[in-house]
């Protein structure tokens, strides 16, 4: 298998025991077994269809944003969508772009061509892969608010193509999360617009997101999701965690809904913090949290 894969991506895109600390926005993480770096959706596919005709472990990831990878590592293949895999295409009011493309970019994109409606997602840091996968949302926009379909890679190993509706996409679930599906690309429905509105928009939203977030220190964003009646920062507040620390992973005392990495933390020290605080707020509140970012090995 290794032979082949090379074959496909080259030798300087295949890699063997290679940091994830490199790899996602905790800035810490042990290694994967095999790093692979597809260079085209092609490619992408190729080797996605190698591993899953040889039964091989694997997880597909894109900007890293919403993982973390144990200390132990992780013994199969990582495979890396992102800004070789990351085309954007505009057709009238439609935006078709590939898996690896960053949102952030696509926003822009649309606002150079006036298109509304994707202003939310202008600061997530991560790309459209994940977002589709986890139906990511902000500031009152989901991703389910603007697909019209998706191109995944099933567990079949074939390519379809998948309505919204078909996607069931509700709060941090879609049927490609539920059935390891790999996202290939997206169409994404937007409206027409004005430039300078879509950009004061983008820009007010950056500005709530810089006053009320932690940007400055490595995480993955929101750590746990939203309890149902509840908000996750209120309950870790409320449970007296804010600012709580275990060797450099603690939580943010800007904002109570995110851990961070303050200096060399291990994954280790993150998942502690993580742990502490599910088991906090269950004790003070009978609320047991579940976390978004999604922990590897």
């Amino acid at each position: 298998m290794r032979e082949t894969i090379i074959s496909i991506v080259g030798q300087d895109n295949y890699l063997e025991n290679e940091s994830m600390k490199n790899h996602c926005t905790f800035r810490c993480g042990g290694e994967a077994k095999v790093y692979i770096k597809p260079q085209s959706m092609e490619q992408l596919v190729e080797v996605l269809k190698v591993m899953k005709n040889n039964d091989f472990p694997f997880l597909v990831i894109g900007n890293g944003s919403n993982i973390l990878v144990k200390d132990s590592g992780y013994d199969g293949a990582i495979v890396e969508v992102d800004s070789k895999i990351a085309d954007i295409d505009v057709i009238g009011d439609e935006i078709v772009a590939e898996a690896g493309a960053k949102l952030s970019r696509i926003a822009t994109i649309a606002m150079e061509n006036d298109l509304a409606g994707f202003e939310f997602a202008h600061g997530i840091p991560g790309n459209l892969g994940g977002a589709v996968v986890m139906n990511a949302g902000a500031y009152g926009g989901e991703m389910k608010d603007v697909i019209k379909w998706v191109e995944v890679l099933n567990e079949d190993g074939d390519v379809v193509k998948l309505s919204c509706e078909e996607l069931d996409l509700s709060y941090r679930h879609s049927v490609v999360m539920e059935k390891n599906m790999i996202v290939l690309r997206a169409c994404l429905k937007l409206e027409l617009g004005v430039m300078g509105e879509i950009a004061d928009i983008m820009a007010v939203l950056m500005q709530k997101r810089k006053a009320s977030q932690p940007l400055e220190y490595p995480s993955a964003g929101s750590t746990f999701k939203r309890p149902e009646g509840y908000f996750a920062g209120k309950l870790i507040q409320d449970a007296g965690m804010k600012g709580y620390k275990y060797g450099n992973a603690m939580v943010s005392d800007k904002h109570s809904g995110f851990v961070i990495n303050t200096g060399d933390a291990t994954a280790t020290e993150v998942l502690q913090v993580i742990e502490d605080v599910r088991q906090k707020v269950f004790d003070e509140f009978g609320v047991m949290m579940e976390p978004e970012v999604k922990i590897i090995g």
